[in-house]
């Protein structure tokens, strides 16, 4: 059998160029992977700008609940009905803290609108001598102002779980102080919470908290 080599021939005036570059195809097929990675380095943004606004809102409240511990135990004088230590009843008091007898309009800002400048409504306990009451008042107000200083939505308590309910102290000598700075927070994205019960007593609160309990 005899094999014959057969030599096809290019036409006359037709040449073959080698392909440059990107296709069209390639190019949307490129552009999609490049939307995909932006989006995930989107949602990694928003979900870490949460996390950070919640870290800056727990470090401090951290530090203020502390400050508060230390003023009590800075104002604590001996009782005279019973043996221990005690403070003033205002400490006590929801009206002390938060700023909830005063009123601003100048800004929705708490910590612009009553920080800046000592109300009218607040004793200088800075520069003249002050008593139990006015004491209770000026530290309210200053520990309010470092509580709103990095998260306005900051809230300070101070409870006492009173051990004897007969004498005239509000938290009487002994019994358990609950010291808690709590604010609003909100499950999105990958962000989620696990509330705890203490924070949140009512159906429907959503709130994140420091707190500490300490004995005088």
């Amino acid at each position: 059998m005899k094999c014959e080599k057969v030599i096809m021939k290019r036409p006359t005036g037709c040449t073959i160029r080698a392909q440059h570059g990107a296709g069209l195809i390639e190019i949307l097929i490129t552009l999609f992977i490049l939307a995909v990675g932006l989006l995930g380095v989107a949602a990694l943004q928003f979900t870490g700008s949460f996390a950070n606004k919640d870290a800056i809102s727990r470090t401090q409240a951290e530090m203020v609940a502390a400050q508060v511990a230390e003023r009590l135990r800075a104002a604590a004088r001996p009782a005279t009905v019973g043996d221990g230590m005690v403070v003033n009843n205002a400490y006590f008091s929801n009206d002390t803290y938060n700023f909830s007898t005063l009123s601003c309009t100048g800004s929705s800002h708490p910590y612009q609108c009553f920080c800046l400048a000592r109300p009218a409504g607040i004793p200088n306990c800075e520069g003249q001598a002050c008593n139990e009451a006015q004491m209770a008042r000026y530290d309210g107000w200053a520990l309010s102002c470092s509580a709103v200083q990095t998260n306005p939505q900051t809230e300070v308590s101070v409870s006492c779980d009173d051990n004897n309910i007969n004498d005239i102290y509000s938290c009487s000598a002994g019994s358990r102080v609950e010291v808690l700075l709590s604010w609003p927070v909100a499950s999105s994205g990958n962000q989620s919470y696990t509330l705890n019960t203490r924070c949140n007593p009512d159906e429907g609160d959503s709130n994140a908290c420091v707190f500490k309990d300490i004995t005088l």
